[in-house]
């Protein structure tokens, strides 16, 4: 393998994708791989300042001043940290990338998708995953997750119908992507969905060595 590999997870609240997302950056790390697991937002000293006001629920903000802070928490994660890792030869995996804007910031906000495109596509398209994970359960049972864990950010304290809305714009984009998106089924065990992850993720690897 002697260029990087850029492996995203997308996922309603409570889908398990930064269970498995980790799960397989350990995986791959105790084959020998190169492997960088990160994140969004907030995986850079300016990204962490940007995220306490992102999922703070109690600091106000605008659909569209929301999008754009995570356009710039963005821009300072590619730059800081997967654009090195994956030049490096790295197997890079994330934790929510530009499809996460396209469906909170679109889909469930209510801002023009053809707007968050265009940004996506003039300032990311350079960076397409070469795998998107995505975790499909209903909102209702990862919401219940949540609970469980007594999560309390921006997101997690937003209604029902937001979350349904969310889960929707990632079916679409599957749908639309189908080459790029490996849809699971988050309900599953989670052993069963960690295997299904490292099978395809393996074989993208083998087709790249």
């Amino acid at each position: 393998m002697n260029k990087g590999i850029f492996i995203t997870f997308e996922g309603i609240e409570g889908s398990g994708k930064t269970t498995q997302g980790k799960l397989l950056a350990e995986k791959l790390k105790k084959e020998g791989f190169p492997v960088l697991y990160t994140y969004e937002p907030g995986d850079t000293e300016a990204g962490k300042h940007i995220r306490e006001i992102l999922l703070n629920s109690e600091i106000k903000i605008t659909p569209l001043c929301e999008l754009l802070l995570y356009v710039a928490d963005r821009i300072q994660h590619i730059e800081e940290k997967i654009k090195p890792h994956l030049e490096a030869g790295f197997i890079v995996i994330c934790d929510r990338f530009t499809d996460s804007t396209v469906v909170y910031q679109g889909y469930a906000r209510g801002i023009s998708i053809d707007l968050i495109e265009k940004l996506n596509k003039e300032l990311f398209s350079e960076l397409m995953p070469d795998l998107t994970v995505l975790l499909d359960c209903s909102a209702s049972i990862g919401l219940g997750r949540n609970k469980k864990v007594n999560k309390k950010d921006r997101f997690e304290m937003e209604n029902l119908s937001f979350h349904e809305k969310v889960r929707e714009g990632y079916l679409e984009l599957a749908r639309i992507n189908k080459e790029r998106f490996f849809v699971l089924d988050a309900t599953e065990p989670i052993n069963v969905i960690t295997e299904k992850i490292y099978k395809k993720v393996k074989s993208i690897i083998e087709c790249r060595s």
